[in-house]
């Protein structure tokens, strides 16, 4: 049986150049960027019983703990390890049985994933699911509210996700979050006095097309809150959160991913805000969140990137504007925070499915703690 090579599935991304006996060569397709990104996702079939060898050709592909693989069609994923690496390659044995294996650069997170978690949560009081807004290829942008038990809330929050759609380890710590606030006994405060509007998936096109995201043409979704927005999630959260939030949304939360690897994109930390009154918040948020970590990743307040150092410049935001800047605007904002999500490694820990869930109740706890003596002013 020959080999075959392909991405025609959801967050599907390879451009194959050739197949060679037991030697792949190949690159991620950086259709719609800007620039050199490092987003891929292939499923191999035909491969049982071989030793291949898959040479990334044009730009690095692989990050400190080698590919993620699944067995399972992307449900899980296990990371293949550095020692399966050479350079920009990787090896992998294939089993006798395996009739379906899928490699990528980290560990997926599609709609199906989204999906299977909410019907997980069952019917819950507290929650409602909308659509968002409608797509130009025609998908629904989810929408998760989770009411408080008060009728009037002492705070509102907003969290979104996937403005660079190959960002995808951050749902994994969103469903332990949701997760932690709706059945932890220790979320009691924040079930009867908080409310959250949460967008999963803000480039839904680009998660479900296996896009790169970053950069992308022709405007960044996470540069699309600068005049008119072009993209219908983004429209609809300008449009929609002022409303929700009222006199109430007093908290913005944009969660991503960083590069693939490097020493400052090994640990998660928040990204320093230009206003002096919300880097103070976030310095504060961040202390509270390193005092409250209980699982296995870890956190350092002192990891916090302020405005002015490495990337963080204004020159890197120019010809747009993201969720956090136009968040941080509203009003009634006291910290609008934007947080990076390593792929594989933080501070020395395995990022995986199941330890991304787990900074779920960490960053919960913190919340919790935070909201619990802000009193809405900056």
């Amino acid at each position: 049986m020959a080999v075959d090579i392909d991405c025609a599935f959801p967050g599907g991304n390879i451009v194959v150049e050739s197949i060679d006996g037991d030697e792949v060569r190949l690159h991620q397709d950086l259709r719609d960027a800007d620039r050199d990104w490092f987003y891929w996702c292939f499923r191999v079939t035909g491969a049982e019983g071989r030793n291949m060898r898959f040479v990334f050709t044009q730009s690095p592909a692989l990050g400190i703990r080698g590919p993620a693989m699944s067995l399972d069609h992307g449900r899980t994923w296990q990371w293949l390890g550095s020692d399966t690496c050479d350079g920009n390659s990787f090896h992998y044995q294939f089993a006798f049985d395996a009739l379906d294996v899928r490699f990528s650069f980290a560990m997926p997170y599609q709609q199906e994933h989204w999906e299977r978690f909410v019907e997980g949560l069952g019917s819950h009081p507290a929650l409602t699911h909308e659509t968002l807004c409608v797509t130009r290829k025609g998908r629904g942008v989810e929408l998760l509210l989770i009411g408080s038990e008060e009728d009037v809330p002492k705070h509102r929050v907003a969290i979104t996700c996937r403005h660079h759609c190959c960002e995808m380890m951050v749902n994994y710590l969103l469903e332990g979050l949701i997760k932690w606030i709706l059945d932890d006994a220790e979320a009691e405060w924040l079930r009867r006095n908080v409310e959250f509007f949460i967008v999963p998936f803000i480039d839904k096109d680009g998660v479900e097309d296996g896009d790169q995201g970053k950069g992308r043409r022709p405007r960044d979704h996470g540069r699309d809150y600068h005049g008119a927005s072009i993209y219908a999630s983004t429209r609809a959260i300008r449009e929609r959160l002022t409303g929700w939030g009222g006199d109430r949304l007093h908290v913005g939360i944009d969660l991503h991913c960083p590069f693939i690897s490097g020493e400052r994109n090994e640990d998660i930390y928040l990204v320093g805000s230009a206003d002096e009154g919300i880097a103070v918040q976030e310095r504060r948020f961040s202390e509270i969140l390193e005092s409250v970590i209980e699982g296995p990743l870890p956190f350092d307040a002192d990891c916090y990137l302020p405005f002015g150092e490495a990337w963080n410049v204004g020159a890197n935001y120019a010809g747009g504007k993201g969720f956090k800047r136009w968040v941080c605007e509203q009003p009634t904002v006291v910290l609008g925070m934007a947080m990076e999500f390593p792929y594989a490694n933080a501070g020395g820990a395995e990022m995986n499915q199941q330890s991304a869930r787990l900074f779920g109740p960490d960053f919960g706890r913190a919340l919790d703690r935070y909201l619990r003596v802000q009193n809405t002013k900056r």
